[in-house]
């Protein structure tokens, strides 16, 4: 049976107005995420995958190794912070996905990435 590791995804994003172009259909959001280790071993992200959705239904899966160019190892009690992006053809879309990661004991495990929305600034009531 395996072991179940309490890893925490906590989201936080922005709407990037100097960045897009609502008259191209260019919409760009920053994210930051924070993964908290709350299990009692060390673990490490190997890699990531995320499914991007628009307002039009229209879906980007991404998948690859680590995040912004790290393998970051999280040791118990411990977090790790990165700010990424996405750009969508629609002013909303949300995001989910997971991470794929392995325990100091060679166990391997995904972490969920809680979907989150994107959205410009005042377009949802």
């Amino acid at each position: 049976m395996s072991k179940a590791f309490d890893i925490q995804v906590k989201v936080d994003n922005f709407y990037l107005g100097a960045q897009s172009d609502p008259a191209e259909n260019r919409f760009v959001f920053a994210y930051t995420i924070t993964i908290e280790n709350h299990s009692n071993e060390q673990v490490k992200l190997l890699k990531r995958y995320w499914l991007i959705t628009d307002a039009n239904g229209k879906q980007a899966e991404v998948y690859g190794d680590g995040v912004v160019g790290e393998q970051p190892e999280l040791a118990p009690g411990s977090s790790y912070s990165y700010t990424s992006g996405a750009v969508l053809e629609t002013p909303v879309g949300t995001m989910q996905g997971h991470y794929e990661m392995i325990s100091a004991n060679d166990q391997s495990f995904n972490a969920a990435i809680p979907v989150f929305r994107l959205a410009m600034p005042n377009i949802l009531n």
